[in-house]
């Protein structure tokens, strides 16, 4: 496991109890490299959206536990957020959430002359994942060639 790993995992660890206990959700721990500064964010959301002040909760309960356990070598920034209205689908859950809803595709290479697709998601397993394009046609794509997948944001 990763240093990189390994911080994430553990954050995750300590945090998923504390979703429970206040009935949010973790939709993902990142730890990345940005502008030269390393960033450990934590994504959150609940029903009906999460707001400031319920980050701010998780932010500071997660800063003295981390500040107690003090793993991260790094000097890094902390973040507790919301994940956004075009977050990509990420883990299983994301992707069963989404199911008939639009989802918008990114792939690094292009098929059939393009590298964007939208459509309703149809299915996805581990390897794959299927969607109906407007005129009722399948769609289907490897996850190993998609760069992007997140819910299509609609105007």
């Amino acid at each position: 496991m990763t240093k990189k790993e390994s911080y994430e995992s553990r954050t995750e660890k300590f945090l998923l109890p504390l979703m429970e206990e206040h009935k949010f959700e973790l939709v993902d721990v990142e730890y990345v490299k940005e502008g030269g500064s390393w960033y450990l964010r934590a994504y959150i959301d609940k029903e009906g959206g999460i707001s400031v002040d319920d980050c701010e909760v998780i932010s500071r309960i997660l800063s003295d536990w981390l500040d107690q356990e003090d793993f991260i070598q790094d000097s890094y920034i902390l973040e507790v957020s919301s994940p956004g209205l075009g977050r990509p689908l990420k883990k299983e859950k994301d992707f069963a959430r989404s199911i008939g809803k639009d989802v918008e595709i990114r792939l690094y290479k292009a098929v059939n002359k393009s590298k964007e697709y939208t459509g309703a998601l149809d299915a996805y397993d581990k390897e794959s994942v299927t969607i109906r394009m407007e005129d009722g046609s399948q769609m289907v794509f490897q996850k190993a060639d998609i760069a992007l997948i997140r819910l299509a944001l609609d105007f």
